[in-house]
């Protein structure tokens, strides 16, 4: 790999300054958890294990399964953060790993193009040779943040800075310290969603009952992008299981969502195939 570890150590200084907008961030991502049903998976079948995660920890039971789970994260306090991050959603995928994909990974990324913009303005000489080694014009900061993969080695640490932080904190500890920020996050979703989509068609006869579905179900999908494509189907019904919303409430929320042509039939085919 080429000679880039003067950036790899300025993308790791960023990141350090920014080390309390990533606990934050991470915070806010845990806002509600502990209102979601707890599941778990025994002798290879996933099903809710009754009440909630909140219930789980108020009887001081582990949040993790036997079955599931990182090794790094074993031995975890229960109802810790660190708890949580092991157990398993409603579709069955470790909250560790959507975690990443959802905090850790888009944080590192812009902690780069961070740092790469910094580099360009206070090291034009190195920024120009490492443009060179690299067999880039300078224009796609996040492209020459892939090819210069600094983004494994960053998010390996930024996990151990959170787990260093949040590990062995009380969940609702965390969700309490999450509220403001969550509501930001909630707020700037809806405004996205306001200022990019096509004014409202004549009204559908939503059914009253699923309206608060419905407002939970967007809130889900906000960071999906619209519309979202049939072969992101898992993503929906994964992001929408895990914001609570029951399976039966399914076929009355998909159609008030923003999905391509498409979406609601792979989402209930893969809900019909899970069951």
């Amino acid at each position: 790999m080429f000679d880039v570890d003067w950036m790899g150590q300025l993308a790791r200084e960023v990141l350090r300054e920014r080390l309390p907008a990533l606990i934050a961030e991470a915070c806010a991502w845990s806002v509600g958890m502990s209102d979601r049903p707890h599941h778990e998976r025994r002798r290879g079948r996933l099903g809710e294990t009754g009440g909630t995660i909140g219930d789980r920890i108020a009887r001081e039971q582990p949040l993790s399964g036997e079955e599931d789970g990182r090794l790094d994260l074993g031995d975890a306090r229960p109802g810790s953060f660190r708890d949580v991050l092991n157990a398993v959603d409603a579709a069955g995928v470790l909250y560790a790993d959507r975690f990443d994909r959802e905090v850790l990974e888009p944080f590192v990324l812009g902690t780069c193009v961070l740092a790469a913009e910094r580099a360009r303005a206070t090291r034009p000489v190195a920024w120009a040779e490492l443009l060179d080694d690299l067999g880039e014009d300078g224009r796609d900061l996040v492209g020459i943040v892939r090819a210069g993969e600094w983004e494994a080695s960053l998010r390996t640490e930024a996990e151990h800075l959170v787990l260093a932080a949040l590990a062995d904190v009380p969940l609702l500890e965390v969700e309490a310290e999450g509220l403001p920020l969550s509501l930001v996050r909630a707020a700037e979703a809806l405004t996205r969603e306001a200022a990019t989509s096509p004014p409202p068609p004549a009204p559908a006869g939503e059914d009253p009952a699923a309206s608060g579905a419905v407002f939970l179900a967007r809130a889900a999908l906000a960071d999906l992008g619209e519309p979202v494509p049939p072969s992101w189907a898992d993503r929906v019904l994964t992001a929408l299981l895990a914001e609570g919303i029951e399976p039966d409430e399914l076929p009355a929320v998909l159609p008030h969502l923003p999905l391509a042509p498409g979406t609601a039939d792979a989402v209930l085919t893969l809900l019909d195939a899970g069951r």
